[in-house]
């Protein structure tokens, strides 16, 4: 059942985003873009009414006494934002601080409803623990429980801690009581109002993507309008090719003041996603490969692979956050092999969802990126630096 549902809601999703993208150019597409349209205006207006609530204190925000750092983006999913919170997690944490990572984790698998009910019915949300992913020495939940991102960010950081819960300011004080945590980084947080003290904001803007069509959601895919840009104190333009004079021009536009950082995510290695063997880039060079992806921008991941000289064979790509099914995985092995395909490559955010399998007729590989800084190294040490040292 719950399968099914899953199913079901993935592909309203993919049917929702062709008609927003106009890859859907019948009459009934063009009416529901007019009503996406109206609706997405009513949404600009919730949310210039909210920043409106918060400015004037008739919705509460709160101060922990610690460092915040909210990273987060304009735009709904695929402007690479795990590898950024990464980044930042790991310089400050080699800086000295004691960070703690606060996602809300999205698509993690929730309480049993009757759980739930009961904790709302007796009040007992506020005092309810956060999911601890990671206590900065041992992952204790795995990809289900705790979401994709927060288990990848977690794997990746073995001494960082990292936790689950919608409530972050919650989750802040849960963190500095119990791991004595002195800088809390939002996963996600440009739209979180509610913990506003002490805090740097930082936006993530996809060069191949910066704005998508210039409406907000569900018209479009922006959360908030570019106007509001100006509040942030470092931008991060993702996936740039060198030339972002253009973009850049429209950045200083909406905030001349903060401070502008260029990055590519650049290939580590290859990773075997069931034994953990590692290969060089290399050694995979030259090979004919197929892959399997379940992310917001499919396009950039597979284009990193044909530059590093491989030869794509097979694409198969599926919804965003898409949990796999073993019969899945095994129809693209089986279609993978028809083609030629020496290996199947997926990414990192993938691979955590991937179910174990009972036979493996391929070499099943993702592939480990990290965040390479372009333009702008100076500006983002010297915003390491603001936040280790106020």
């Amino acid at each position: 059942m719950r399968e099914s549902l899953r199913s079901w809601i993935e592909s309203i999703e993919t049917l929702v985003l062709e008609v927003i993208e106009e890859h859907r150019k019948s009459n009934r597409a063009a009416f529901v873009r007019l009503g996406l349209f109206g609706l997405s205006q009513v949404f600009k207006s919730a949310v210039k009414v909210r920043r409106f609530l918060y400015n004037v204190r008739i919705l509460r925000d709160f101060t922990l006494g610690v460092q915040v750092i909210a990273i987060g983006n304009l735009t709904v999913g695929g402007t690479g934002k795990t590898p950024v919170v990464e980044k930042f997690a790991r310089e400050l944490q080699d800086a000295g601080r004691r960070v703690a990572i606060l996602s809300r984790g999205y698509r993690s698998k929730p309480a049993p409803f009757h759980r739930r009910l009961v904790d709302r019915l007796l009040l007992r949300n506020e005092t309810t623990p956060p999911r601890v992913v990671s206590d900065g020495n041992s992952l204790l939940l795995d990809s289900e429980m705790a979401g994709d991102e927060p288990y990848m960010l977690a794997s990746n950081l073995k001494d960082v801690v990292v936790l689950v819960d919608k409530d972050r300011v919650k989750s802040g004080r849960f963190a500095i009581q119990r791991f004595g945590c002195d800088t809390l980084l939002l996963d996600d947080g440009f739209q979180y109002w509610k913990l506003r003290g002490r805090r740097h904001d930082v936006v993530l803007i996809d060069y191949q993507k910066p704005f998508g069509n210039g409406c907000l959601l569900p018209r479009g895919i922006l959360r908030e309008p570019p106007s509001h840009l100006n509040r942030a104190g470092t931008i991060f333009i993702t996936k740039s090719n060198g030339d972002t004079s253009e973009l850049r021009e429209c950045i200083t536009k909406y905030n001349p003041e903060a401070s502008i950082i260029e990055c590519v995510h650049h290939p580590l290695y290859f990773e075997d996603v069931f034994t953990g063997k590692r290969l060089k880039l290399d050694e995979v060079k030259g090979l004919k490969v197929a892959t399997v992806s379940g992310i917001a921008q499919p396009e950039s991941f597979e284009q990193s692979l044909i530059e590093l000289g491989n030869q794509l064979v097979y694409q198969r790509r599926f919804a965003d956050h898409h949990r796999y099914t073993q019969q899945e995985v095994l129809d693209v092995i089986n279609r993978s092999v028809k083609r030629g395909a020496e290996m199947i490559i997926t990414t990192q955010k993938d691979a955590v969802r991937f179910p174990k399998l009972d036979r493996r007729d391929l070499l099943f590989y993702f592939m480990r990126v990290e965040i390479k800084i372009m333009k702008g190294a100076k500006d983002f040490h010297d915003c390491v630096g603001k936040i280790c040292f106020r």
